[in-house]
């Protein structure tokens, strides 16, 4: 399926022409990375859109080839509306798919509560959702599409610890997971090579997680193993109009 894009007329067509095929080289070649407070993972995972599969049911890692049903209600993370926010953060973002309108909050709703699931599976306590944490890094998975990058330190050489600290300072530790990958188009894992396609909200949250928890650093920096003891975290999900989903989890660790 091609991705959704704004068209352009004029002479300026053929430059954004080759925009468009350079940003879809640049999407197909990254999609998992993490930071954490001190050392950078180097474990990339990168699903690649399929082109020619037969693109009937089947939805995220576990329901493949079965029909596809809307997203139950998630548990809502928490609060949606905190005093501090990222001036930069753009709000919520969504996709319509042919099963449900796909909202960045929603996936956000659930990526916190899958975490704190697979937390739970290793005897950790859930984390507390901190809406400023979410805003700061929605800002960034917004950034990251925008300015068409995929990485930790931003163009201005700011690393995640420097953009919360633009916003508040009242964590002594912090790290960051951050995925890449596209709703309503087939993708394979090339680490797995299972071949998925979200359509729903609860689908692409299952699995961006599970992108993080197949890769080690980051897996790591989930269950705290060689990192400090995380007590809060937020998601920040940004959903691009062609359907690239970009997702930023921090975790802090408060004074």
């Amino acid at each position: 399926m091609c991705p959704r894009s704004r068209s352009t007329s004029g002479s300026n067509r053929a430059d954004s022409d080759d925009r468009a095929v350079l940003r879809s080289l640049f999407r197909l070649l990254v999609a998992v990375a993490l930071i954490g407070v001190l050392a950078f993972g180097t474990t990339v995972l990168a699903p690649g859109i399929l082109e020619s599969v037969d693109t009937g049911d089947f939805e995220g890692p576990s329901g493949i080839g079965s029909e596809v049903t809307p997203s139950s209600d998630p548990p809502p993370a928490g609060e949606r509306n905190p005093a501090v926010t990222d001036p930069d953060d753009p709000g919520n973002s969504s996709y319509e798919t042919d099963v449900e309108t796909v909202g960045s909050a929603t996936v956000e709703d659930f990526v916190h509560a899958e975490v704190n699931d697979r937390r739970a599976e290793h005897g950790l306590e859930p984390l507390e959702w901190d809406g400023t944490i979410a805003s700061v890094g929605r800002a960034h998975s917004y950034d990251m599409a925008q300015r068409e990058y995929f990485a930790h330190i931003n163009p201005d050489d700011e690393a995640p610890m420097d953009r919360f600290r633009d916003v508040d300072n009242y964590c002594r530790g912090y790290g960051e997971n951050i995925a890449l990958t596209w709703i309503d188009r087939p993708v394979e894992n090339s680490e797995t090579g299972e071949t998925v396609r979200y359509r729903t909200a609860e689908g692409l949250a299952e699995g961006l997680v599970n992108q993080w928890m197949n890769s080690t650093d980051h897996r790591r920096a989930i269950l705290e193993q060689g990192t400090p003891d995380w007590d809060r975290g937020g998601v920040g999900v940004y959903i691009a109009d062609d359907g690239a989903v970009y997702a930023s989890h921090n975790f802090c660790r408060e004074r």
